[in-house]
Parts: structure tokens; C-alpha cells; sequence
């Protein structure tokens, strides 16, 4: 098993052996990211293709809410589901954009995307209960639902198909034990959008078969092409089976200031509101009513961001086919391509020596999933500038490789 995918070993950090800590722990992997970027952190002159979140600045204008909300002693606690002013302006948001009417009781604001997607898996994943998840996927999903009991029955994707998934295949894997399926579109660390029928497909069948749908929809506003993005509350008639999982991190350049949502249910999202009181009790005062601003004021500056990424994957798209030995696609939407090596290439290992021998950053595929060891994650969230630097080094020191 590869290094980033191992179990965590308790005892090489309790001196009591492994009494300390609870067993679930043995449920996180290594960080195949953290490890990365730990190591680079020790070297000179890394150019990084590694870094999962914008480059750019927080927008003026709520930067100045966030401010203003300090100045104006606004540092007290909200209320666990949020601060008032920001669940409505998330519902006026998404009623307008999904065109169906919500209320304030149909979200939760939570510390971040990940709080949320922590509540949301946590709370549901138990012993006897399926999760199906794509491969590669986001790094979080799998250890939550594992140190809780659940089971995880993977889909593996391909770069030649885009790293898309079947719908049929999807429908084809659900069995009696089967909970809940797990989606992410645009995907970390593929880019990949799934097409609307795609999940209309997957939404009608597990609403059909009562089996829940989780969406991570936290790069929902990065779309690099022209399309409609296609959430799961545009393909489903009621909210009671689905859980849509979003944050400002990616939108709006935010992703310090640790703000994120949930939209469902009302019934679920009252069960969440009390579980969220016993984690982090309340999300960031000042930064929520920064995601105030981000919602209310203007949002030309998200368009620019996305101009400036679609260029960067037009030129990233064409610098990868011009690498020996990496095969790649077209992503649709966040900062991500996951193009593969031959296949048997031990991906971590070349990416260490990408990194020690050319100082250039990427992220190992069996970061995301076991069925991606011989594929890497490069994220074009960096200057055009260091981009192509990067791949100066990059081209020259592929083509000297044998595999």
C-alpha cells in the first residue's frame, strides 16, 4: 500500500501503546499532499503545481466587511445556524440561481467546506452502511466515513474518458447496503464537471431507491467552459434525499477565513444545527458577515478570477501533451488536471524526484485513491509566469526518464 494511503500507526505516537487514542484514528491516512509540500518547504527555489487554493487576493470590498465587522465589535457568537444576515443572503442567492425556493432553514454555516462535509458523513456513516465515491477523490470523504463504521465501494476513472463517470456504472454498484453516494463536480483533482444528466441520472435513481446523495459543490462558480453548472438542487424535485456542500474558499478567494455551508432539508438541516453545536459551535462572526459582502456586492472580480484560470488551463491542457510520458485531458471547471503516467509508475516516488531533483511540485495520484498511483495532480492555481517555468524544468527531465 502506498504511503500517503497507509493507516495512520497510533503507537509511533502514544507512548501508552495505542491505548491513547480511539481505533477509528487508524482510519486516516498519511497526507500525500502534506507530505509533498512539508518536503518542499525545507528546499530552495520550489515552483509549486502543488497548492490547492487561489492565488489571487480576497476582493476588496469584503475585506472591508470583514474589517468593518471587527471595528463594529462584531466578535461575539451567532446563532448555531448561522449568522441571520448571512442565512439570508444565501437563500436569496440560491433561489435566484437554482430558480426554486428556499428558506433560511434550509442551510447551515459552518467552518468551512470541510466542517460540513465532516458533519454531513459523520453523522451518517455507521456500521452496515455503503458509501459509493468515485477514485481519485478528495481526501476527506473515505477516512470520515470509515472511522465512523462505514463502508466504501469505489469507481475508478480514467484520464482518456476525462476522468467522467458512467451514470449506469454508478446505478450498477448500488446494492442493499448502499447509503449514500458522494459527489464531487468540479472535482479535486480532476477538474472534471459532470455533464447535467450525469447527475440527473444518479439523483433520480438513488431518490428512487431512498439513497442519499452528497455533493461537494465547493468549486461550483469555477466552471472554465460555457456551461449551466449543474448542482444537485437543479436535479432533484424535493431536498430530502441530498446534501449540497459549498463554501466562499474557492469563489471568492476566502479560503483562510473558513466559512461553508450546507443546503438540505429543513428536518436535516435542524438534526445538523445540534450536532454543529458540539463541534464548532458556531462558524467565524467577522467572516460571515465578510460572505455577506461576498454574496450582496459585486461580483465582476469572480469573473476575472475564472478568465484568468481559463487561460491558465488552455496553456496548462497544452503543456501537458507536450510532456513525454503524460497523457491528459480537457478539465471543465477548479484548478486541477490529473494526467497519468505509464501504467505500473510508481507516482509517488517520481514526484519526490521531480520535486529533489528539478524542484518542481506536484502531488502524487495515491494522494486521491489506490486505483490513481500512476497518475499526478497539477494545479494551476500559480502565476502564468511560474507555470511555465515549471514545465521547463519539468519537459526536459520526462523525457530523460525510462519507465
Amino acid at each position: 500500500m502506498a504511503e500517503s494511503a497507509r493507516p495512520l500507526d497510533i503507537n509511533q505516537y502514544d507512548p501508552m501503546g495505542g491505548r491513547l487514542f480511539s481505533p477509528s484514528l487508524q482510519a486516516i491516512p498519511m497526507p500525500g499532499i502534506r507530505r509533498m509540500i512539508n518536503t518542499a518547504a525545507k528546499m530552495d527555489n520550489v515552483l509549486h503545481l502543488s497548492i490547492g487554493q487561489p492565488d489571487f487576493p480576497t476582493p476588496r470590498h469584503i475585506i472591508d466587511a470583514h474589517i468593518q465587522a471587527l471595528e463594529a465589535g462584531q466578535t461575539g457568537y451567532t446563532l448555531d445556524a448561522g449568522l441571520p444576515e448571512l442565512l439570508s443572503a444565501l437563500r436569496d442567492y440560491y433561489s435566484a440561481r437554482y430558480e426554486r425556493e428556499l428558506t433560511e432553514d434550509n442551510f447551515i454555516v459552518t467552518t468551512g467546506a470541510t466542517e460540513a462535509m465532516y458533519l454531513a458523513l459523520s453523522a451518517t456513516a455507521a456500521p452496515g452502511r455503503q458509501f459509493i465515491l468515485t477514485d481519485p477523490t478528495f481526501v476527506l470523504y473515505a477516512p470520515l466515513i470509515r472511522m465512523n463504521g462505514g463502508e466504501v465501494k469505489v469507481i475508478p476513472t480514467r484520464a482518456e474518458h476525462g476522468h467522467q463517470i458512467d451514470p449506469q456504472e454508478v446505478i450498477d454498484a448500488l446494492s442493499m447496503r448502499t447509503f449514500a453516494i458522494v459527489l464531487n463536480s468540479p472535482s479535486n483533482p480532476t477538474g472534471t464537471v459532470y455533464p447535467r444528466e450525469t447527475m440527473e441520472a444518479i439523483v433520480k435513481e438513488a431518490a428512487y431507491r431512498g439513497i442519499y446523495v452528497f455533493s461537494d459543490e465547493v468549486y461550483d462558480h469555477l466552471l472554465l467552459d460555457d456551461m449551466e453548472y449543474p448542482s444537485v438542487i437543479r436535479c432533484t424535485s424535493d431536498l430530502d434525499h441530498i446534501m449540497a456542500i459549498s463554501s466562499f474558499s474557492k469563489t471568492f478567494s476566502m479560503a483562510g477565513l473558513r466559512i461553508g455551508w450546507i443546503i438540505s432539508s429543513q428536518g436535516a438541516i435542524k438534526k445538523l444545527r445540534r450536532y454543529h453545536m458540539f463541534t464548532t459551535t458556531v462558524a467565524n462572526t467577522p467572516a460571515q458577515w465578510a460572505g455577506v459582502a461576498a454574496l450582496r456586492g459585486d461580483r465582476s472580480c469572480v469573473d476575472e478570477m475564472v478568465a484568468e484560470y481559463r487561460r491558465r488551463r488552455d496553456r496548462v491542457v497544452h503543456l501537458v501533451s507536450e510532456t513525454p510520458h503524460l497523457s491528459g485531458y480537457w478539465p471543465q471547471g477548479a484548478f486541477y488536471i490529473f494526467p497519468s503516467l505509464p501504467p505500473r509508475t510508481d507516482g509517488s516516488l517520481l514526484a519526490l524526484r521531480l520535486l529533489e531533483e528539478t524542484g518542481v511540485c506536484v502531488i502524487p495520484g495515491d494522494a486521491f485513491g489506490d486505483a490513481c498511483s500512476n497518475a499526478i495532480r497539477i494545479s494551476y492555481s500559480n502565476s502564468m509566469e511560474r507555470i511555465e517555468e515549471a514545465f521547463e524544468r519539468m519537459i526536459p527531465w520526462m523525457a530523460r526518464q525510462r519507465f
